[in-house]
């Protein structure tokens, strides 16, 4: 009997939350995309980078099972002794906190790769309120950020939907092709159903354009002109080239900003930071419509 009230009390020890609750307010930022090898995770990275740069305390949860923040960043990552899976499954709440470890890089916080994350997709489905799980998990965590980047899946299952839940604002990168732009709208449309279904609202950030290659103007200036017609207000003004320097420095698993400061993929991030901060100031609420 003794040892049966033991294991329940340090059981209920363990269900405590572990980290005081800090003073900051933090904006929570999805990125999203639907089709994947569109910069998401590049533009992730370095947008948080940038942001760390510029004296802003930083946190990336990525909750994409290929885990490809830490692997930009494995220069800078240790691993983790709890991870996000562990988190966002216990059936008592935890907060992402716990799953959170320091970089090299002064302000900037990230949760490591969780290869887990894709059994953790299907297994959330079963939970009540699943919905709501990841938005729960960083309650105390946005008291001690000033910006929280959620690398989403590209997809819009169960990870995404709890991001965007959890988000106050959605930064949607796509490249200048077909199936990119098409999967603007189905995201936007993924927008609109939760601020009408789950009553919550989330505010797009920005139509991000990446990976624009200079040397193919026809179908740059046919797939730009059809994101301004259909979105023009949401689209941001920072346009992310498409640089080698990007590529090489994601293989060293290092920011574009240690990699290569001088480079035109640097100055673009730190070109989006300045954006984005000054919307988030704004507090920019654009119309979701597909």
């Amino acid at each position: 009997m003794r040892k049966l009230l033991s294991a329940g009390l340090e059981k209920l020890r363990r269900s405590e939350p572990t980290v005081a609750t800090g003073t900051r307010n933090a904006r929570v930022v999805a990125v999203a995309a639907q089709k994947g090898g569109v910069g998401k995770t590049t533009s992730t990275v370095n947008l948080a980078c940038a942001l760390a740069g510029e004296g802003q305390r930083v946190l990336v949860v990525d909750v994409d099972a290929q885990g490809h923040v830490a692997s930009a960043l494995r220069d800078a990552v240790k691993p983790a002794r709890v991870s996000l899976s562990e988190v966002l499954l216990a059936q008592k709440t935890r907060d992402v906190l716990e799953a959170v470890v320091p970089t090299a890089i002064d302000e900037l916080h990230v949760t490591p790769c969780d290869k887990s994350l894709s059994e953790t997709e299907a297994l959330l489905a079963t939970r009540v309120g699943r919905e709501f799980i990841l938005q729960t998990a960083l309650k105390t965590a946005r008291t001690h950020y000033d910006t929280i980047l959620i690398d989403c899946p590209p997809n819009l299952g169960n990870l995404t939907l709890n991001a965007l839940v959890a988000a106050d604002h959605v930064l949607i990168p796509c490249d200048l092709s077909i199936l990119a732009f098409e999967g603007v709208a189905d995201l936007l449309g993924t927008v609109q159903t939760v601020n009408e279904r789950l009553r919550h609202e989330l505010r797009v950030l920005g139509i991000l354009r990446t990976r624009v290659d200079a040397r193919t103007r026809q179908i740059n200036d046919a797939i730009g002109a059809a994101l301004h017609d259909n979105y023009g207000g949401m689209l941001l003004d920072t346009v992310i080239p498409l640089n080698s320097a990007l590529a090489k420095a994601q293989a060293a698993g290092q920011s574009v900003f240690r990699f290569a400061p001088k480079s035109p993929g640097a100055a673009a991030y730190r070109s989006l930071a300045h954006e984005v901060r000054a919307r988030l100031a704004g507090e920019v609420i654009a119309a979701a419509q597909p």
